[in-house]
């Protein structure tokens, strides 16, 4: 039997399990908290995978594993141990409780509806349900351009192809069965991706003599400066902008919708504390893999004038040609799996944000259960097809240096966790949060964003500084990290200087009331 059919077989299986799922799940979704959060009753190890594998993705794998350690070596690592960390143990330690009991007494199905209950304002539901709908999509987008590299690679297909074709599978099975067919999913592309990566990380170390043979061909290859032994040292040669990574990849979960909403769905408290240990294994396992794997890039990519020959997103499917016919159809299930699973979890973040949240306040009543459920998933096939557009669009375009995953990633999770990190945050463990904070908090978190898009992804300032005392201002992932760590000191600062309503003050203490 040829390499190819294995590979078609393989693929086959996967989908048509996936596929099955949602169909099983459509009848057992009832209402909309079925379809949105799976009626808060999952279990631990359930809400685990949802959280890991909606974290990580073809975005990671194929694109910021190849960019970033090309850029730092094997000094990456260090962003695969801060997502376990912080990213995933501290995450669930400091927002699990308290999101999940706030969010089940205010009866809050969306991040924008928490801060409608929560803060006593319909503006500011409204406003972060359109940042959560426009943001969203170039994240989606990366997701599309991580999967379409290594199946263009592995099946010869066109790449407008392997977007279309993820988008349909994606959509039937999550149009059909919700939440509770994406979870069950996600459990099981959650096991495929442990399996896929400790696999892949032997099999291409062994390609250069194991882990000291690759340790060593890395500390041969100079830098920029020509000194050598860099490549394969601790903190690598750039340190500086390897904290921004860490920081946008991690802290930014604290504040994505998607990753959050993970958090509202779960059972009980008990179910807490167990997933915060099986979601913190998963991201050692995972993101640490994943970008060790990426920092032995340069020994499987041609260096022109300090990057990559055909490019960074191409470096990880470069690295796959390395492996066997059987490994490489796993690693292909194992890429497809990551991204499916997070683009189920943003799909149904934004249908249901925008329904919920925007649609169902101007329908005045008139929408019902069924109904509302109904436009969820038309919305999910709308959201669908831009983020397809926007992916092919990147990836044709010609500006493809500034389309790459990780500045598409970098903008998407910039915008939203620098607008809603700190007054989520904030909110669960302090009364004192004012309205007039939670908006500058979400101005500040999308304008910074968008100035730095436009001086430097679209270079509206062709003369714009590039660097600061070693720091990449041109970086959309540092604007990104910066924007998360000054809404944390804007919305105290702001706070502070402005004052609750008696009525505000009132709905507070009400809110705070789930904890006692």
């Amino acid at each position: 039997m040829s390499d190819m059919i294995v590979r078609w077989i393989i693929l086959g299986v996967y989908l048509f399990i996936m596929i099955g799922i949602g169909v099983y799940y459509r009848k057992k979704t009832a209402n909309v908290a079925d379809f949105v959060l799976g009626g808060r009753g999952l279990g631990p190890w359930f809400t685990a995978f949802a959280y890991g594998t909606s974290y990580f993705s073809a975005v990671i794998f194929v694109g910021y594993a190849g960019k970033f350690g090309w850029a730092y070596g094997v000094a990456s690592t260090w962003v695969g141990i801060g997502n376990a960390l912080i990213g995933s143990l501290l995450a669930w330690l400091v927002l699990g409780k308290r999101t999940r009991a706030m969010s089940k007494f205010l009866d809050a199905k969306t991040m924008p509806e928490f801060f409608e209950h929560r803060y006593n304002s319909k503006t500011l539901k409204t406003v972060s349900a359109l940042i959560i709908f426009i943001f969203l999509i170039p994240y989606t987008a990366s997701v599309y351009n991580g999967l379409s590299r290594l199946f263009e690679k592995s099946f010869h297909i066109e790449y407008e192809w392997c977007i279309i074709a993820m988008a349909v599978f994606t959509a039937i099975y999550v149009i059909m069965g919700g939440y509770k067919a994406t979870a069950l999913n996600d459990f099981i592309q959650g096991i495929i991706m442990l399996i896929g990566i400790a696999a892949v990380v032997v099999a291409v170390l062994n390609v250069h003599g194991g882990l000291s043979g690759s340790l060593k061909a890395m500390g041969a290859i100079p830098d920029a400066n020509g000194n050598t032994q860099v490549y394969n040292s601790l903190f690598g040669p750039d340190p500086i902008n390897l904290v921004g990574v860490v920081i946008l990849t991690s802290l930014g979960t604290w504040g994505l919708p998607q990753m959050v909403q993970k958090f509202y769905a779960i059972k009980d408290d008990k179910a807490v504390v167990t997933g915060t240990v099986v979601s913190t294994v998963f991201a050692i396992v995972v993101a640490g893999g994943c970008y060790f794997l990426g920092g032995f890039g340069r020994l499987f990519m041609e260096n022109v004038d300090g990057a990559p020959k055909e490019g960074f997103d191409a470096i990880v499917p470069s690295m796959m040609d390395s492996l066997s016919s059987g490994l490489f159809a796993l690693i292909i299930v194992l890429v497809l799996s990551a991204s499916m699973s997070t683009l189920s979890s943003l799909v149904l973040t934004s249908s249901s944000t925008l329904t919920i949240d925007l649609i169902k306040p101007l329908m005045k009543g008139k929408m019902d259960e069924k109904k509302e459920v109904n436009i969820m998933r038309a919305f999910i096939a709308v959201f669908l097809l831009i983020s397809v557009a926007i992916a092919i669009y990147s990836l044709r375009g010609a500006k493809q240096d500034a389309m790459v995953i990780s500045s598409l990633m970098g903008i998407s999770w910039g915008a939203l966790a620098g607008a809603f990190l700190a007054p989520f945050m904030y909110g669960l463990f302090w009364k004192g949060v004012t309205k007039a904070a939670v908006m500058a908090s979400f101005i500040c978190g999308v304008g910074i964003t968008v100035v730095h898009m436009l001086i430097y992804t679209f270079g509206m300032i062709p003369d714009a500084p590039k660097t600061l005392g070693g720091l990449a201002l041109a970086s959309p992932v540092n604007a990104g990290a910066f924007a998360m760590l000054f809404g944390l000191i804007v919305v105290p600062v702001v706070s502070l200087v402005t004052k609750q309503s008696e009525e505000d003050a009132k709905v507070t203490e009400k809110a705070f009331e789930c904890y006692k």
